[in-house]
């Protein structure tokens, strides 16, 4: 019998391999799984960066030309959709493998209240979707003032 030494970072590592196969087979990402004709889901990776005077989310949309990414807000809700079209080459060949996800995307974000929805603005370079929400101005508290049937309200000074 062979003693084998116990290495903590090998069993995490076995077990985050066991939960991506999981999560892999419940949502039907075909990731490895040698099907082909699976449904892939494609969900595209976003950044959501604070600065001073916005919220500044950018978006990886390799393959996805400017004119095929829509950016709506409605309701308070920012939503960036849009579609990458699979690249078969037709030369007979069968493919052995297909990594490569493909599809229609929609991510959602809701923004904060107030946010000027004229004023956002976004850019597309190499690949790269970034938009830009202005921070909205602070809301000042009013005070309310106790008086004879009237009520008026001030704003508070800081």
């Amino acid at each position: 019998m062979a003693i084998v030494r116990w290495d903590p970072i090998r069993e995490m590592d076995s077990l985050q391999s066991d939960m991506n196969r999981l999560f892999d087979r419940f949502f039907d990402t075909g990731r490895g799984n040698g099907r082909s004709g699976s449904v892939r889901r494609w969900i595209p990776a976003m950044d959501l960066v604070e600065s001073e005077e916005h919220l500044v989310l950018r978006a990886d949309l390799p393959g996805i030309q400017e004119e095929d990414v829509e950016i709506e807000i409605k309701d308070g809700v920012l939503t960036i959709s849009g579609e990458r079209k699979a690249e078969h080459e037709e030369k007979g060949e069968g493919f052995h493998r297909v990594e490569r996800a493909f599809g229609r995307f929609s991510r959602s974000l809701t923004l904060p209240d107030g946010v000027d929805a004229d004023a956002v603005a976004a850019s597309f370079d190499n690949g790269v979707l970034e938009v830009k929400v202005p921070k909205p101005e602070e809301t000042k508290p009013t005070r309310v003032q106790i008086g004879s049937g009237s009520v008026e309200g001030k704003a508070i000074e800081k």
